[in-house]
């Protein structure tokens, strides 16, 4: 007799989606919007979080498939925009990985004591980049070990801050006061070009979806899955964020080394805890990137076979991995770095985060639109789980995201207000982005040229 599958519980679908999208280098930017992030974090969950993982689970159900985002864009609007949705959820790993490289050595400098001249530093990252790339090659169950321990890590690191800031909260006081004017929403661009970063720590709960068919009732498990673990990340990412609230004054808080600036703070001086969390800090960097290879090089690599994407995306070895995609990643990261020491921007960190922020936005501003027109057009079809409300509420929770993410994405980018910190920090950004969209648009219709060759 064989024996049945074990089926995924509520509480395992919670779980892995905490640990898949929470990261820990995004604390610093979104505690450096200052008090009143802990109403924007409960207005985004509110009104794009839910919204967008009921959609997400509709989406990924009814369409089942390894292409995910780029299958239902696609079955949308048509190989074209899917091709501009694999490039955009694409292209922002390998930005991604550089700015995680420029932040690996950022730590490492700052637990050492030390400053590394700009070869030595550039050549680290290299090497952090290529480690990445070369390990996102393998079968994840080579690295299960490797995502098991950062998942431990990330958990530790986020509740030593939260503990570590009410011990000092309650003993010596805080650096930011928390009277409910200042936990009210600020309306500055300062402020308001963070809420992206907000947005970004919701990304990923499409995973979700994808565990319907070893769930025993997946429409009651999806929505509490999303419910529950979207509370669960909003309150660890909170918790974080007091205890960097009660290190450093907003003002003085850095989006690079905001997170171990306040564990230096509270604990009084650099020592062996200090030290201990900036290693566990380094090696999450790390870990994240090796666990999200695999979906962003699949979806590249399916893109690729439908040529939608240039048939080198589309290369494997001979298991079967992604290896095309892979190496592209380590290229394009690899020129980022090097080109870093010649980006006039006071954080480099920030910069090309931001962009890599800015172009998995865009890719998720296609699936809200794919989902109305599927189920506008495509309504017929059986969907094992549905989201609930009629045509009012199915565009209430369509546009209402869409409108969120578009005006995100145009204040973390554009230079609003002329000012010169403005245009030193955004002006790379917003070049960035033009550049990484023309030439996204140039690779999808060289793809669509080869396509029309080999008909």
């Amino acid at each position: 007799m064989m024996k049945e599958k074990k089926k995924f519980r509520l509480f395992d679908a919670v779980l892995m989606a905490v640990v898949v999208v929470m990261v820990v280098e995004s604390v610093a930017p979104a505690a450096a919007i200052g008090n009143s992030q802990f109403f924007w974090w409960i207005f985004l969950l509110i009104l794009f979080f839910i919204p967008y993982g009921l959609i997400s689970s509709e989406l990924g159900t009814t369409y089942a498939g390894e292409g995910g985002l780029y299958d239902w864009v696609k079955q949308a609007f048509g190989s074209r925009w899917g091709g501009r949705l694999a490039w955009a959820y694409w292209v922002n790993y390998p930005i991604w990985m550089a700015s995680l490289a420029v932040l690996f050595v950022q730590v490492g400098e700052q637990i050492l004591g030390i400053h590394l001249s700009t070869p030595v530093n550039v050549g680290i990252q290299l090497l952090f980049v290529w480690g990445t790339v070369f390990a996102g090659n393998k079968p994840v169950s080579e690295s299960k070990w490797i995502m098991n321990i950062a998942a431990i890590g990330k958990i530790f690191i986020i509740l030593s801050l939260a503990i570590l800031g009410i011990h000092v909260a309650m003993t010596h006081g805080v650096a930011n006061s928390f009277a409910p004017k200042n936990l009210l929403p600020a309306f500055n661009l300062s402020s308001l070009s963070n809420l992206s970063v907000i947005i970004f720590n919701f990304l990923g709960f499409e995973v979700v979806a994808t565990m319907a068919d070893d769930m025993t009732d997946p429409k009651r498990q999806i929505p509490k899955a999303i419910i529950y673990g979207g509370g669960l990340i909003v309150l660890f990412y909170l918790l974080a964020s007091f205890g960097m609230s009660v290190a450093i004054p907003t003002s003085q808080l850095s989006a690079s080394g905001g997170l171990l600036d306040s564990f230096i703070q509270l604990v009084g001086h650099m020592n062996w805890f200090v030290v201990l969390i900036g290693v566990l800090f380094m090696y999450n960097l790390l870990s994240e990137m090796i666990s999200w290879a695999l979906g962003v090089n699949y979806v590249a690599d399916y893109a690729a076979k439908d040529h939608a994407l240039p048939s080198l995306f589309g290369k494997e070895d001979k298991n079967g991995m992604p290896i095309g995609a892979g190496y592209l990643n380590g290229i394009v990261a690899t020129v980022l770095v090097i080109a870093a020491p010649f980006i006039p921007n006071p954080d480099i960190f920030w910069a090309f985060f931001s962009l890599n922020v800015i172009a998995l936005l865009v890719s998720y501003t296609m699936m809200f639109p794919a989902f109305w027109k599927l189920r506008r057009d495509d309504a017929t079809r059986e969907r094992p789980f549905k989201v609930p409300g009629g045509k009012l509420m199915i565009n209430l929770m369509t546009w209402i995201p869409e409108v969120l993410l578009i005006i995100t994405i145009i204040l973390t980018a554009v230079p609003l207000n002329g000012s010169s910190d403005e245009l030193s920090s955004k002006r790379p950004i917003l070049i960035g982005t033009i550049i990484v969209f023309v030439v996204g648009e140039l690779v999808v219709r060289i793809a669509e040229q080869h396509k029309g060759k080999e008909i």
